[in-house]
């Protein structure tokens, strides 16, 4: 039975909220700083952890919390007669739900021109020190730290009565301490990197390498594996009788699971790779893609999401069963009624709209996964022997790379597709060949052993499902090594063609272009996806 709550968040998002939810179930509320100002201007009864205490907040807020009456409350075991007496000697009162999130550490540090101060500034402390002390004595007391755990935990409160099954707050203890897991990760990497910089500064007068190629080798070098150390064991890996764990590192930042039964090996693959396709197209007004062991089956862009869906799942309907469906928007209920008719294992979008949402969860075995957009730069893969890691392709291409090299040149409508279609190529396993028109995917071939057989699928694919090539816009990942691949896509329909170059035969290529009157652009920058 929670009687009694410690509230102290950075992130005050739903906060207001879930007290009140609190105070419905007769739950005394005490907070700090920003976090009381907030509840009291919201009307929400609370007491200030300087009434409880005695001792106001000291030194620019870094001492708050750090009191008897405050970790006495929390670290008491309930079932211990010698704690008990002790509290009641120094009138201690137990704390039985903590709400912390934690200083934005990681978000200071993003920006370059931080000082060492302001990133000090923003290492938490007392917040860190109350999640495991919350954390440690879980079978009395409940841990939130983060804002997307609000409303399971008020749904629990409600179903139970104000008797929170235990098993959940082990659940709850758990994420908590992944979280101050991964906070002192980071704040290990940040002096990791600092002493490093500084090693490097002091050595940097006797060095004879240039700065650009130092910083290179410096940022290629700079993977921390104890970033990694937040692990959940998995039912099983890519079959059932391998073993496999989830290493984390700011997964939870990324992904947050609303629904649906437990993500497999298999399925977090196909999540990332549906992420990395839908980043393309962040800044899109509305773009779906959909997912299939690793490889798009289709992706639109359009000017509703319906709309966007209906195109993406036009270019290959039997694939997409069983698949993952991605999307840049807030799900709305409307394109939602259109996506519940196919049975897909995962549907993922930055927001659900709550009608959608109820529509979505009526089907147990699916999973829905929102997501945030984040930046990253570099990737790894273990190989026998060794771990490969690499820069991560962010590379953008833009009108400003294509440079024509056939007779006729694109028109700024086809210039369009054949960007869309090289974003999409490049998240299609290689040999990868793909036709669009109108921001739209039309037929998609990849993962073979020569280019040629990669168009040859596509084009099959097309004829197929009834999607008409012609005037099409085709993209291919890597160069041609020899015409005969450009001749078939000619042959299918296609109008122009954009696709690295590079090739010791693309004279042979640009002439092949010429002869079937394609316009062909070069980008300079090849997509392969192993």
């Amino acid at each position: 039975m929670i009687k009694r709550a410690l509230i102290s968040v950075y992130d005050k998002s739903g906060i207001t909220e879930l007290a009140n939810e609190l105070t419905k179930h007769g739950i005394e509320i005490i907070s700090t700083g920003g976090t009381y100002k907030l509840l009291k201007e919201n009307n929400i009864e609370v007491k200030s952890v300087e009434e409880v205490t005695g001792f106001p907040e000291v030194l620019n807020g870094r001492v708050k919390t750090l009191h008897p009456d405050i970790f006495g409350g929390i670290l008491s075991d309930r079932s211990n007669p010698q704690h008990l007496k002790e509290m009641e000697e120094h009138s201690i009162m137990p704390i039985d739900l903590v709400i912390v999130n934690l200083y934005p550490f990681e978000k200071t540090i993003e920006d370059k021109n931080v000082t060492v101060a302001d990133a000090i500034e923003q290492i938490d402390i007392g917040g860190v020190t109350l999640i495991r002390a919350a954390a440690k004595n879980f079978k009395d007391v409940n841990v939130l730290v983060r804002p997307g755990q609000y409303k399971e935990f008020s749904d629990i409160l409600d179903s139970s009565g104000n008797d929170i099954p235990v098993e959940y707050s082990q659940s709850l203890a758990q994420k908590a301490f992944e979280t101050t897991s991964h906070y002192d990760n980071s704040i290990a990497n940040y002096f990791t990197k600092l002493n490093s910089d500084s090693t490097h500064s002091t050595h940097s007068t006797h060095s004879t390498h240039s700065t650009h190629s130092t910083h290179s080798t410096d940022s290629i070098h700079s993977i921390d594996f104890k970033n990694f150390t937040n692990s959940k064991e998995l039912r099983y890996g890519e079959n059932p009788h391998q073993k496999a764990v989830l290493l984390k590192s700011n997964f939870d930042d990324i992904y947050e699971v609303l629904h649906g039964k437990e993500l497999s090996y298999n399925n977090l693959l196909d999540m990332d790779a549906a992420y990395n396709l839908i980043a393309e197209f962040k800044g899109e007004s509305f773009a779906c893609a959909i997912i299939k062991h690793g490889n798009p089956s289709g992706v639109a862009v359009a000017g509703d999401l319906q709309e966007a869906y209906a195109r993406a799942f036009a270019t290959d309907t039997l694939s997409p069963f069983g698949g993952i469906i991605v999307i840049n928007k807030k799900l709305d209920f409307k394109t939602s009624l259109d996506i519940d008719k196919l049975f897909s294992e995962i549907i993922m979008a930055p927001d659900f709209e709550k009608e959608a949402l109820e529509l979505l969860m009526k089907k147990k075995n699916r999973r829905l996964v929102k997501f945030k957009f984040t930046g990253e730069d570099k990737e790894f893969r273990k190989i026998s022997g060794g771990v490969l890691y690499q820069d991560k392709d962010n590379y953008n291409v833009t009108e400003r790379d294509l440079k024509f090299v056939t007779n006729r040149k694109a028109s700024s409508e086809e210039i369009e597709d054949m960007l869309f279609a090289f974003k999409v190529v490049k998240h299609t396993k290689s040999n990868a060949v793909i036709f669009v028109k109108d921001k739209r995917t039309l037929a998609i071939g990849g993962g073979q052993p020569s280019r040629i057989d990669s168009t040859k699928i596509a084009v099959s694919k097309a004829k197929e499902f009834g999607q008409n090539l012609n005037d099409s816009i085709a993209a291919s990942d890597a160069f041609f090594p020899f015409p005969d691949g450009l001749i078939e896509i000619a042959k299918a329909g296609a109008a122009a063609i954009i696709q690295p170059g590079g090739s010791v035969k693309d004279e042979d290529v640009i002439k092949a272009a010429d002869e079937y009157n394609l316009a062909m652009a070069f980008t300079g920058i090849r997509h392969f996806k192993h």
